[in-house]
């Protein structure tokens, strides 16, 4: 496998079918296991701070009622976002050892000052999330701290993605020269998108959607546009993505999808 048509190998919120899904301690395990790129998702609390939650609500990852965009990042960080991962670790003896790192609130800011003081270049792919009560004032926010850290040009390490196409059209407006990913989840999503999305936007359709639709995946893969695939944690969804010359592959399982890479080349 030449370099050319290897993909870049993205942790999906992280290493996060080990570690607790946007902690830091998820994002320092990916970065130690080899991952080439972050991918993480925003929202904005009241206050105006960025943090790397999925969900609009907090009752999954911090067992807590409160929904992201009421709540000051002061409370938020009263939270535990690790503890959901594993409940009954103090009961059981087997289980795996908790990461060191906090499980409080993960500031966007925080995560990309990891990623710019790591040794190596990793790229990060931040995701908004809509809707929202902020509407457009989390794409203002976001490209406020990218170019904070000069990374609103080309060349930079981040890139954009939403399943919003108005959001993208903003960071299309905010940062030009950043690289945007339009993501898909349906196949009449496309039909829509495909006569109005920019030559040079990536798409990030998922993983099952191309093994669904195989034929549908090639037109897609022959449309000129790169790919970016999520979630792709197996050898058989790898295997997809490789078929249809992917460019990044977004897996929760980085450490996993590297070693079938390794292997696949020798």
């Amino acid at each position: 496998m030449t370099a050319q048509t290897r993909p870049q190998v993205v942790a999906h919120r992280g290493a996060s079918h080990e570690s607790p899904e946007h902690t830091l301690g998820a994002y320092v395990r990916a970065l130690e296991e080899g991952a080439e790129g972050l991918e993480c998702d925003v929202r904005l609390t009241a206050d105006g701070h960025l943090v790397c939650v999925h969900d609009r609500d907090l009752r999954r990852t911090a067992l807590h009622p409160g929904v992201v965009s009421t709540m000051e990042l002061a409370e938020l960080d009263q939270l535990d976002f690790a503890a959901w991962k594993n409940p009954w670790a103090d009961l059981d003896d087997e289980a795996p050892q908790a990461d060191a790192a906090p499980g409080g609130v993960l500031t966007l800011r925080k995560l990309l000052e990891t990623v710019a003081d790591f040794e190596r270049r990793v790229e990060i792919a931040i995701e908004t999330k809509h809707p929202t009560r902020y509407g457009g004032l989390v794409e203002r926010r976001l490209a406020e701290q990218l170019r904070d850290f000069g990374w609103h040009r080309a060349g930079s390490p981040a890139r954009v993605m939403s399943f919003s196409y108005t959001a993208m059209q903003r960071m299309a407006g905010l940062t030009p020269e950043l690289t945007l990913v339009m993501l898909i989840d349906k196949r009449a999503a496309w039909s829509m998108l495909e006569k109005v999305v920019a030559r040079d936007w990536v798409i990030g359709p998922g993983i099952d959607l191309l093994q669904q639709h195989p034929r549908w995946a090639k037109r897609l893969a022959a449309s000129g546009h790169d790919l970016h695939v999520w979630t792709v944690n197996t050898r058989a969804q790898l295997e997809t993505c490789l078929d249809l010359g992917v460019k990044a592959v977004i897996s929760d399982r980085p450490a996993h999808l590297l070693e079938l890479l390794d292997t696949r080349a020798e």
